[in-house]
């Protein structure tokens, strides 16, 4: 009997986009070591892969991620409790950083804890309406070891932060779009459709414009005011190695007349 593939991957070429899909729904696609193992390999191998642009992150069944598998992580910690510090979850957020790509969730049903923490590593993320986000883990006692720091990280203001973290309630889509935890929100029926046609206008523009915008982001995110402006002027300078942030100038201006208008490709972006 074939052993059931916990993380799919679907790599497309043409549209250059990466989807991994957490693939163990009937345990609500808890994450379990033979789960983490998959993902943090297939990411490492679309890490390196510089004609993929965009990283889809979803889910099969009904929910996204309802968390760590609490059964296997309370007999890791009676045998090697030093496995207890979840060490693949922070793994994992310094990988999804380090991608050259951009990455999106694609947020259904339950996302809990671990989950969160995987939303909370995307740089994007599209939420049905009616999905649940949250952090239960005050409730056994826990206070949610890495999805905690990726909370309070991820720009929601602070006692949004702690009203999650502290009373193990959960925001609805609707709610989590609202207060910036989400990218934003669309009905469960449309979740793939617009995840996937939001991939595909990510994954249409300049490579190195796209890793520039990741670099430049998390800068800013990490430094003081100052530092960032600093470090954005070099990582500037880096992009025009690699591209002409101003080459076909005209033909970029004619597509906008009438203003707004994203549907502009670079013809160097290859």
């Amino acid at each position: 009997m074939a052993t059931q593939k916990l993380i799919l991957k679907r790599v497309s070429r043409k549209d250059r986009i990466a989807r991994l899909t957490l693939n163990r729904p009937e345990k609500k696609n808890a994450l379990n070591q033979a789960l983490m193992d998959e993902l943090l390999a297939a990411l490492y191998d679309i890490r390196d892969n510089r004609e993929i642009r965009c990283i889809v992150i979803d889910a099969a069944g009904d929910a996204f991620c309802a968390g760590m598998d609490l059964h296997e992580l309370g007999r890791t910690r009676q045998k090697t409790p030093q496995r207890w510090d979840q060490a693949d979850l922070r793994e994992l957020m310094g990988l999804l950083r380090s991608c050259p790509q951009i990455t999106i969730a694609a947020v259904q049903g339950y996302c809990l804890g671990g989950g969160l923490v995987i939303v909370n590593g995307c740089e994007l993320a599209v939420a049905a309406e009616d999905a649940k986000l949250g952090m239960p883990e005050i409730i056994r006692g826990s206070y949610g070891a890495v999805a905690t720091p990726t909370l309070f990280q991820s720009g929601v203001p602070a006692k949004t932060a702690f009203r999650v973290q502290l009373t193990g309630k959960n925001l609805s889509g609707a709610e989590a779009a609202r207060v910036g935890l989400v990218s934003h929100v669309v009905p469960a029926a449309s979740l793939k459709k617009e995840v996937d046609n939001l991939a595909r206008e990510i994954a249409s523009r300049h490579p190195a414009a796209l890793e520039h915008a990741k670099l430049s982001a998390y800068a800013a995110l990490d430094s003081t005011y100052d530092m960032a402006l600093r470090t954005d002027e070099f990582i500037s300078h880096r992009l025009r190695t690699y591209a002409d942030p101003t080459g076909h100038v005209d033909d970029y201006l004619k597509s906008q007349k009438g203003g707004g208008k994203t549907d502009y490709v670079k013809p160097d972006a290859g």
